[in-house]
């Protein structure tokens, strides 16, 4: 079977990387050291895909799926006329739910460093947020699995496998748009 690589191993390995820190922090959520590092190397992977949406490869760049207000109004009146457009690497729907799921953990990693600063610690509305926040992740990542299985059904295709392997089948790239067009 023919395939055309869409996900890099740099970017497989910080999403799965960041998967973990997360699923890690929420099973472990007393605030405690490990609480801590988790955190923090959750901070640290998202600023590492910050830095590979500048410099990575062609899918892993911002430039290529960036939800500009015209893909994803485009994206959105496509759906509205009953068109499911497929795109190689993320659709504009896929991609506000990135930077959402990306700006929840810097907003977490920054609260829960505040809250171990002298200036905050034991402040009850920045403990409050910070488990706002986490249930808020919690649920942007429920949404994203609940769109990743229905996509990968709509379009056919197994959409975690990809993130896993990295590759998606030619033939369905061949009526995909590029979300740079």
């Amino acid at each position: 079977m023919n395939k055309i690589k869409v996900w890099d191993p740099v970017v497989r390995l910080l999403h799965w990387g960041l998967a973990i820190a997360v699923l890690g922090n929420f099973i472990n959520e007393g605030g405690d050291l490990i609480h801590r590092w988790e955190g923090y190397a959750a901070l640290g992977i998202v600023c590492s895909r910050i830095l590979w949406g500048f410099i990575g490869s062609k899918h892993a760049r911002f430039s290529n799926w960036f939800p500009t207000p015209s893909r994803v109004f485009s994206y959105v009146r496509a759906q509205l006329r009953g068109e499911h457009p497929r795109y190689l690497g993320h659709n504009p729907a896929g991609a506000v739910m990135m930077l959402f799921l990306l700006l929840m953990v810097i907003a977490l990693g920054t609260t829960g460093y505040m809250m171990g600063t002298d200036a905050y610690f034991g402040e009850e509305w920045l403990e409050e947020l910070h488990e706002i926040l986490a249930y808020t992740l919690l649920a942007g990542i429920g949404l994203h699995i609940a769109a990743a299985i229905f996509e990968s059904w709509r379009h056919k295709e197994n959409l975690p496998a990809a993130m896993i392997h990295g590759y998606k089948r030619p033939e369905l790239a061949s009526k995909s748009i590029e979300a740079n067009t």
